[in-house]
């Protein structure tokens, strides 16, 4: 028997209804009936509600029932119906199971994390929000709907990225944050505005009706096919939401924001959005080679130079944010070689290692009283058994170890790129071969650094400075590391569960086993999926064949370089600084993306806005539209008034003057 669609609305409304309540009721805003143990009470329990839902479904899903429905009709445009309405097949039902599972964890974790903060209360809502807006992305069955959830996880990041309001540096990333996410935005809505003048209609399966229909169409006036520019156009709104080259700068800044939310949204859910949206619209992706290329392109780029990035980071969340780049461009790249099922499959398994490794380093903060750079740490090892052996288990994932979650999908992800066959594959295929490398030293880096070594920590109650990047989360003071709270590593154990297995268990039915069939589109002139089966005998096979593999060796060459670099010889780094100079100025400026973005882009834009008030506004609009039709009010006025003299005999004149004046015209006139 199939789940009932007041199950789905259950799902979706009931972190929504624990957000209502925390928020009006537990800020002071109508009062404060509930105080902060009832605040994270009621936004546990409405997560609970949806993960136990959330797997329901999914089983329901496994067993053949689907849902295409609406839930009520929100207005119409002439004969055209916008509607509110779920999807639940199987993509959608394993994103309900990610994000649901992965928040509810988040959740609990902010318990330990959060304790002494005073806006305590006002977390537990916006996280719940933010629930309820990634719920109503992954569930719906049209566009507009999908625009909704889309910014409303944009409005609620926003919130989260700034919920330290007093500090500049937080104000100025939930800015950056939201503005570049508008400028993906506006191509994303320029593509479903697309679809939807050519299609007639915002359902899903209306439009991927039409595809063959719309793959026909050209864009007025040139001779450019309309699903290459819709596909294009929505991609750009992937790229904001899913942080991709050049609309990625906000994403590390992000790190201001409280580390639950680093894990919640910049790792597991909202990054993943406009993933999960180009493998939606797989029907008509699939029929624009131009558009594939673009997005295995834009990946491929993101996955190895954005991974460059983290080798030179010193502070402990930004390395694991850069990490999130890197591995998003792996899971683009997968999308643009038609590898969709393969890029779902690293969203899913990257949701919880990622997640993990995020809640371990907010573990790490919480251990070293705040500290958040890796260079005052050292030696934890011993002082944070838990938060050690589960780091370690969400690195090994990360880095594609045999047998691990992660190696399962970025292993799929390169051969992927290697048997595609559209323009830029072969970029695409050795920039995530060399990623390999890259992911394995800026990751164990930060392992060896933190957990191993020396301790550099200071015990006497002073604490460490930062570096220039580096932002702690409640100001640091110095003291021996100690074990974070149960409510803290509760999460981290089971999240490093599914780190570990999940791979190995799911590898099979989702990539070769039919899961997605009939969800996710592939034409035959895309081998990728079809070669990679070929080649699949099982996930033991997988595994000990991966021994005899490059990507294998580049993991190991990366974790004995990054032991020999920061445990054996920690002179080696600070030489190849030295040595390469003008290479780690260009890294430590993040490739001059953000100057162009302050200095040219946002520059022009405020010279055009200054331009645009001095001529438009106070010269056109307020010179000549307003103060000058003053003006020639008051001249007519001024004029005028010399005719009311107040002598009767003017006034005869002036009819008489009148008079001559009809009749001659009158008379001009030719009968």
């Amino acid at each position: 028997m199939s789940s009932s669609p007041n199950l789905y609305l259950l799902i979706a409304l009931a972190p929504l209804a624990g957000a209502i309540l925390a928020g009006l009721f537990g800020t002071g805003f109508l009062g404060r009936p509930i105080g902060r143990r009832g605040s994270h009470i009621i936004t546990i329990l409405g997560v609970l509600i949806s993960t136990v839902g959330s797997f329901v479904v999914l089983g329901d899903v496994l067993n053949g029932h689907t849902y295409d429905g609406i839930v009520y009709t929100w207005s119409f445009i002439g004969q055209t119906r916008l509607e509110i309405g779920f999807l639940i097949d199987p993509l959608s039902a394993m994103m309900m199971v990610v994000v649901t599972s992965v928040s509810l964890m988040v959740h609990i974790y902010t318990i330990g994390y959060m304790a002494d903060d005073p806006g305590y209360q006002r977390f537990f809502a916006y996280i719940s929000l933010f629930t309820f807006s990634m719920l109503m992305l992954v569930m719906s069955n049209n566009m507009l709907q999908l625009f909704f959830g889309w910014e409303a996880v944009g409005l609620v990041s926003y919130l989260l990225i700034g919920f330290w309001y007093t500090r500049p540096t937080a104000i100025f990333a939930n800015m950056k944050a939201f503005l570049i996410n508008r400028v993906g935005d506006f191509g994303f809505v320029l593509g479903i505005g697309l679809l939807f003048a050519y299609a007639g209609t915002m359902h899903y399966a209306d439009v991927f009706a039409q595809a063959d229909k719309l793959a026909g169409e050209t864009l007025p006036g040139t001779d450019w096919m309309l699903l290459t520019v819709a596909c294009i156009c929505l991609f750009i709104g992937a790229m904001g939401k899913s942080a991709q080259v050049p609309l990625h700068a906000w994403l590390p800044d992000s790190m201001e924001g409280p580390t639950p939310i680093s894990a919640l949204i910049h790792a597991a859910t909202m990054v993943t959005a406009g993933i999960f949206m180009v493998a939606r619209f797989s029907p008509l992706f699939e029929l624009s080679d131009t558009a594939l290329s673009f997005v295995i392109v834009i990946g491929a780029i993101g996955a190895l130079f954005l991974g460059i990035l983290g080798i030179i980071q010193n502070d402990i969340k930004r390395v694991v944010a850069y990490s999130t780049l890197s591995q998003l461009g792996y899971m683009t790249v997968a999308l643009g070689a038609s590898a969709y099922s393969v890029a779902i499959f690293h969203l899913m398994t990257h949701a919880f290692f990622k997640a993990l490794l995020f809640l371990g380093a907010g573990s790490v903060i919480i251990g070293m009283h705040h500290d958040q750079d890796i260079r005052n740490m050292g030696g934890l090892r011993k002082y944070m058994p838990i938060t050690w052996i589960t780091f370690l288990l969400g690195t090994l994932a990360l880095v594609g170890t045999p047998f691990f979650s992660g190696f399962y999908s970025k292993e799929h992800i390169i051969e992927a790129a290697g048997a595609a066959n559209v323009w830029g594959a072969s970029f695409a295929y050795y920039a995530t071969l060399i990623g390999v490398f890259v992911t394995s030293l800026y990751s164990f880096r930060v392992y060896f650094l933190v957990f191993h070594g020396k301790e550099r920590f200071d015990t006497s109650g002073h604490g460490h400075g930062h570096d220039s990047h580096g932002h702690d989360d409640h100001g640091h003071h110095g003291g021996t590391p100690h074990e974070s709270p149960w409510v803290v590593t509760l999460p981290l154990v089971l999240l490093a569960i599914p780190s570990v297995v999940i791979g190995a268990l799911v590898v099979d039915p989702m990539l070769f086993g039919g899961f997605f069939e009939g969800v996710i589109k592939v034409l035959p002139q895309h081998p990728a999926m079809h070669e990679l089966s070929e080649e699949w005998h099982g996930w033991t096979a997988f595994g000990l064949h991966a021994f005899q593999t490059l990507p294998f060796w580049l993991v190991v060459a990366g974790a004995v370089i990054s032991w020999y670099c920061y445990l054996v010889n920690p002179k080696v780094p600070a030489a190849i600084k030295s040595g390469l100079s003008g290479v780690y100025k260009l890294l430590d400026n993040k490739y001059y993306v953000d100057w162009i973005n302050e200095q040219i882009i946002a520059r022009g834009a405020r010279c055009l806005g200054h331009g645009l008030w001095q001529s438009g506004d106070r010269g056109l609009i307020d010179g000549v539209l307003v103060n000058g039709s003053a003006r020639v009010v008051g001249w007519v006025a001024a004029v005028s008034r010399h005719l009311q003299s107040g002598y009767i005999y003017h006034y005869a004149f002036a009819m008489i003057i009148g008079i001559m004046a009809l009749i001659t015209f009158f008379v001009l006139i030719p009968q």
